[in-house]
């Protein structure tokens, strides 16, 4: 019962589907964490389902990049982008660690984030454009959101939170962590497997891509912050997912260099 409640709570913080409402209190908090790639899931299903109709009917790439770039911001109320935005905002302040964590709170959006957050969707939409709908990569770079999600939740109960307060230390301090890494463990390799059996080439790219993002989260956020919290987790997560996305192009763009597809 635990399991459906802690399941319940990831998808009403996660995301904006409608679930049922349940107290936010430790024991039904155990495991919300290892169940925030279950909300990726949702999102790739979306968007393995928009690629299919896209493909089919003969979406242009315009039509079919908009939808694809606004389609998990939908789904998930741009929690991760926020996330993101106050990120790009903290870095771009070049200040000791303080005071960065300070601009992490700040409800107020800086002039960085805007810009950040608009190079970042462009650049999501040119990627998903480029790549076209019906794309051989379109199924692996949809698991990608399980991928993501499941590596943000590993590195929360995983790696030195920077603060002991806020939403990324209220869900890991509630985890039973053993269990919670074993679990996101599970996707992740879930999500690995899925991207062998769909393509090999793919899921040696997006491995190596999302590898890479999350060393990059892990050393940025130590050496920048003294550690994880919850906006970190959002910008790991966008970061993750535009590395993928990139890392897909271009593997597109080598096998129809090389006459593959």
């Amino acid at each position: 019962m635990f399991l459906l409640r802690s399941l319940l709570i990831a998808f009403s913080m996660y995301s904006r589907i409608p679930v049922p409402i349940v107290e936010w209190k430790q024991e039904n908090m155990k495991y919300a964490i290892a169940w925030l790639p279950a909300v990726g899931a949702v999102i790739g299903a979306l968007m393995w389902g928009w690629s299919l109709l896209a493909g089919l009917v003969g979406v242009m790439p315009v039509l079919f990049g908009a939808v694809a770039t606004a389609l998990p911001l939908v789904v998930s109320g741009g929690f991760h982008l926020d996330g993101f935005c106050d990120t790009v905002d903290a870095l771009s302040s070049h200040a000791e660690k303080e005071r960065k964590l300070e601009i992490l709170k700040d409800s107020h959006v800086g002039a960085f984030a805007v810009m950040g957050c608009g190079l970042y969707l462009l650049l999501t939409f040119a990627l998903w454009a480029e790549l076209g709908a019906g794309s051989l990569y379109a199924a692996p770079l949809c698991v990608g959101f399980v991928a993501s999600r499941s590596l943000a939740g590993l590195a929360a109960v995983t790696f030195r939170g920077a603060k002991k307060t806020g939403l990324l230390a209220l869900f890991s301090g509630a985890a039973e962590k053993r269990t919670a890494r074993a679990m996101l463990a599970l996707w992740t390799a879930a999500a690995i497997v899925c991207w062998a059996v769909q393509s090999v080439p793919a899921a040696l790219c997006l491995s190596v891509a999302a590898g890479l993002a999350f060393l990059y989260y892990r050393v940025m956020s130590y050496r920048q912050f003294g550690g994880v919290t919850g906006d970190l987790s959002g910008f790991f997560v966008q970061i993750c997912e535009l590395s993928m996305l990139a890392a897909a192009v271009i593997l597109q763009k080598g096998m129809e260099v090389s006459g593959c597809i």
